[in-house]
């Protein structure tokens, strides 16, 4: 018995008539796609990571960078 109580015979079977239907070429597409994906979210994940540990030091240091937008209006009709 194999994974689930599939046999070893019905897995290669399910392997064939997948190659037969898509193709060899398709497949290799499918499996670097999907290689890509994953190397992506790993960086993307690690990534997030490092912006933690900068915000932690920041927090550590007392200091944090803060940037204002606004602009000032003088009125001379005011009294």
């Amino acid at each position: 018995m194999g994974f689930g109580g599939i046999s070893p015979w019905s897995l290669l079977l399910i392997l064939l008539i997948v190659v037969m239907i898509f193709g060899t070429k398709r497949l290799k597409n499918v499996g670097g796609d999907l290689g890509g994906a994953i190397k992506n979210f790993k960086k993307s994940m690690s990534d997030g990571d490092k912006a933690a540990e900068e915000k932690k030091q920041l927090d550590k240091d007392g200091k944090v960078n803060r940037v204002v937008d606004a602009e000032v209006s003088k009125d001379k009709d005011k009294v």
